[in-house]
C-alpha cells in the first residue's frame, strides 16, 4: 500500500515535478496519480493525505470483497449488514455514508446521485486493479458528494498477459476470474476481464431484533462480471479507448415481515468512450460515458414484479472535458462536468419520470516554489433545481527541515440532495445542499526508515438532510474533529504498516453520530520466510452506538468495540502459480457493526493463481 511519501519520480516527473521527492522510499519508481488534482502526479507531491492499492496488495491480501480492502485503510470506518453482498455504508473521518465521492476509472458510480451513497458490497473485487484513496474536502476539484473524500476504482489492468484465479472458502465461498491484455496490430491494444463469486452465505440476523420474527435462512451473494476495453494509438500525439462492462448481482437478505421482499438483483451497464492528446506540456481528454442500472427488490416466489416488489431504474450520462498545463514546477488543470442522472417512474417511490442536469467548471493548480509547495482549486457546479454553487480549497506545504514538511489546508465543499430526496412521496423540492468548511494541520517525515505523517482536521457541516416528520428537510449539523497518524517501515525482513486513528462526531446536539468508533488501529505486518510470503492484520475497533428501530421510539443502544486477526500466506510453486491461504477473524469474535446484524465468524480461504 503506497502512501504519499514512499516513491522517488519517474525519469519523466523528474523534468516536470524536479525537487518533489525528498519524502520518498525508492521502491516504487512509477507511481503516479491522478485522483487528487485531476493530472498525473507523483504520490509524495500530493498534499492531502493519500493511500494507493496495487493489484498486488489486493492479491496478496487475499481479500474477499471490497469491504474488506477498505477497513485496512486509514482513516474508514465500515458498517454492513451481515457478509459478502450484504448491504454496507463507508465512512471516511467521520462523515455521513454518502459523503464520499466513487469514481470507476474517473467516472461518477451510477446510483450513488439517485439513493445517497454508494453500495460497495455489489461491485466485485475481481473487478478492481488499482485504488486512489484522497481523505479531506474535494468538492472544488470534483463537485458534489466530496465532503469526506474521493475514491477512485481503477479498473484497468496495467500489465500485458494473462491472470486465472480460482477460490473457495467458507460458507460455500467460490470465486473464479481472469483478465488478459493483449496487443492487436501495432497500435492496438485490447482488455478483457471476467469474474464469477458465490457464497451460501449465513443467517445475517441476530435473532429477529431488525423484525418481528426469526428468520433461520443462509444469505447469499452470487455475482457475475464481464469487463472489455479497447486502446487505439492514432497518432504520436492522439489515442482513443472504448470501454464497456456488465455486473449482474443476486442477493439474499432477511425481510423485515413475512411476505416482504428478501432477495435483491441488481443490472448494471456501463459504456465509456474517450480520446486523448499530448503534446509537450499539454494535454487534453474528452470522455463520455453512459450508465444504467435496474435493482429489484422482490419476493422469489412472486417474481421481480409481483407483490412487493419494487424497481429502481435510473440511467447517468456523463460528459467531461480536462485540460492539463504542465507550468514550471508544477500543472495547472481546467475543464468542464457535464451530468444528467435520472429514473423511471415509480423508481425509488418517485411517482413520475425525473431527472436533474449538473454542469462544473473546475480550475485547479499546483507549484513549488523553493521548499514550499502551493495547490489550489476553484469550481462552480450549476443544478438544474437549485442554480449555483461554488466551492474552493487552498493548500501549503513547506519543507522546513530537509526530509520533514508542515501541511496546513482549508477546503469548502458540498453534498446535493438526491432524487429521492427531491421527489420521492417523502420528497421536498424546497431541499438545499448540505455545505462543510474543513481545517486540516499535518507533519510529515521520514525518519530513518519510518515514513509517517500526523494530521490533525476539524469538519463544520451544515444543513445536513434528515428525514422527520415524514418528509425530508434541511437543519441539522455535524461537527468532526480527529487525528489521524499513519506509518510505514522496514526491519530486517519485516516490513510495517501502522494506522492510529481517533474521530469525535458529533451531531448539532452534541451527540456521537452512529455506527462510527472513535478509536481505531490498524496494524499490517509481511515478510518472507521459507519461501512463503506470510502476512498478519490486526484491527482494533472502539465501541459505537446505533439505533434500535424494533422499539418506538427507536432507542441508542451501544455496540462493543473488538479486536479482529487475520492471517495469510502464499507459496509459489512455479513462475506461473502461486497458492495462497488466509483465516479472517483468527479468533472466531462475535461482533456487529450494524445492530442487529452479525458478522461472519473464522472464515479460510484457498486461492489458486496462474500468470502467463
Amino acid at each position: 500500500m503506497a502512501n504519499k511519501k514512499q516513491i522517488f519520480l519517474s525519469a519523466a516527473s523528474v523534468a516536470i515535478f524536479s525537487g518533489w521527492n525528498h519524502f520518498a522510499v525508492a521502491d516504487n519508481p512509477d507511481t503516479l496519480v491522478v485522483t487528487a488534482n485531476r493530472f498525473k502526479q507523483p504520490i509524495s507531491s500530493v498534499l492531502a493525505p493519500t493511500t494507493v492499492v496495487t493489484r498486488e496488495e489486493l492479491d496478496r491480501w487475499q481479500s474477499s470483497s471490497l469491504m474488506d480492502v477498505f477497513r485496512r485503510l486509514p482513516g474508514i470506518d465500515i458498517a454492513q449488514n451481515g457478509g459478502i453482498g450484504q448491504h454496507s455504508s463507508l465512512f471516511v473521518r467521520g462523515t455521513n455514508s454518502n459523503h464520499t465521492l466513487v469514481l470507476v476509472d474517473g467516472i461518477r458510480l451510477n446510483q450513488a446521485g439517485i439513493t445517497g451513497a454508494a453500495d460497495f458490497s455489489q461491485i466485485p473485487i475481481s473487478m478492481v486493479q488499482r485504488i486512489e484513496y484522497i481523505r479531506g474536502a474535494r468538492s472544488a476539484v470534483y463537485g458534489s458528494d466530496a465532503i469526506g473524500g474521493v475514491i477512485n476504482i481503477i479498473t484497468k489492468r496495467e500489465q500485458r498477459g494473462v491472470t486465472l484465479n480460482a477460490g473457495i472458502g467458507s460458507n460455500g465461498y467460490q470465486n473464479y476470474n481472469g483478465s488478459t491484455q493483449q496487443k492487436l496490430g501495432e497500435n492496438t491494444l485490447f482488455t478483457t476481464a471476467a469474474g464469477y463469486t458465490y457464497t451460501k452465505g449465513f443467517d445475517v440476523i441476530v435473532d429477529g431484533k431488525t423484525g418481528g420474527y426469526r428468520q433461520p435462512d443462509r444469505d447469499g451473494f452470487m455475482s457475475k462480471m464481464l469487463w472489455l476495453e479497447i486502446d487505439h494509438k492514432i497518432s504520436e500525439q492522439i489515442s482513443g479507448f472504448v470501454r464497456a462492462y456488465g455486473l449482474n448481482n443476486r442477493t439474499a437478505y432477511d425481510a423485515w415481515n413475512i411476505g416482504e421482499a428478501d432477495t435483491r438483483e441488481l443490472f448494471n451497464r456501463s459504456y465509456d468512450a474517450g480520446i486523448q492528446f499530448n503534446q509537450g506540456r499539454y494535454s487534453s481528454q474528452f470522455i463520455v460515458s453512459y450508465g444504467h442500472v435496474k435493482d429489484y427488490d422482490y419476493v422469489p416466489k412472486h417474481g421481480r414484479y409481483g407483490n412487493n416488489a419494487s424497481l429502481s431504474d435510473s440511467k447517468q450520462y456523463n460528459v467531461q472535458w480536462g485540460n492539463t498545463w504542465q507550468v514550471g514546477h508544477g500543472a495547472i488543470s481546467s475543464g468542464i462536468d457535464w451530468k444528467r442522472e435520472g429514473v423511471a417512474a415509480g423508481s425509488n417511490n418517485i411517482p413520475v419520470q425525473k431527472h436533474v442536469d449538473n454542469t462544473g467548471l473546475y480550475l485547479t493548480a499546483q507549484q513549488k516554489v523553493q521548499n514550499v509547495i502551493l495547490e489550489g482549486a476553484v469550481r462552480s457546479d450549476h443544478h438544474s433545481d437549485y442554480n449555483w454553487n461554488t466551492t474552493g480549497q487552498i493548500g501549503i506545504g513547506w519543507e522546513f527541515v530537509d526530509g520533514y514538511r508542515f501541511i496546513t489546508s482549508y477546503g469548502t465543499a458540498f453534498k446535493a440532495p438526491t432524487l429521492n430526496q427531491l421527489y420521492s412521496k417523502w420528497g421536498n423540492e424546497n431541499l438545499t445542499a448540505e455545505k462543510s468548511k474543513q481545517w486540516e494541520i499535518g507533519i510529515e517525515g521520514l525518519t530513518r526508515s519510518l515514513n509517517w505523517r500526523l494530521s490533525a482536521y476539524r469538519n463544520d457541516i451544515e444543513q445536513l438532510i434528515d428525514f422527520a416528520n415524514n418528509r425530508y428537510e434541511n437543519g441539522d449539523k455535524a461537527k468532526i474533529k480527529g487525528i489521524e497518524w499513519t506509518g510505514t517501515m522496514e526491519t530486517s525482513l519485516f516490513q510495517h504498516q501502522l494506522t492510529l486513528q481517533f474521530t469525535d462526531p458529533r451531531d448539532g446536539r452534541g451527540q456521537q453520530l452512529t455506527r462510527r468508533a472513535k478509536q481505531q488501529v490498524k496494524y499490517q505486518l509481511d515478510w518472507d520466510a521459507f519461501n512463503v510470503d506470510w502476512g498478519i492484520t490486526y484491527q482494533y475497533i472502539g465501541r459505537r452506538y446505533d439505533q434500535d428501530y424494533n422499539v418506538y421510539p427507536a432507542k441508542t443502544v451501544k455496540l462493543a468495540g473488538v479486536s479482529l486477526w487475520d492471517i495469510s500466506a502464499a507459496y509459489s510453486i512455479t513462475d506461473h502459480l502461486t497458492i495462497h491461504a488466509r483465516i479472517a477473524n483468527l479468533f472466531d469474535k462475535h461482533y456487529e457493526t450494524a445492530y442487529g446484524y452479525r458478522t461472519p465468524g473464522r472464515e479460510y480461504y484457498l486461492t489458486g493463481s496462474y500468470n502467463f
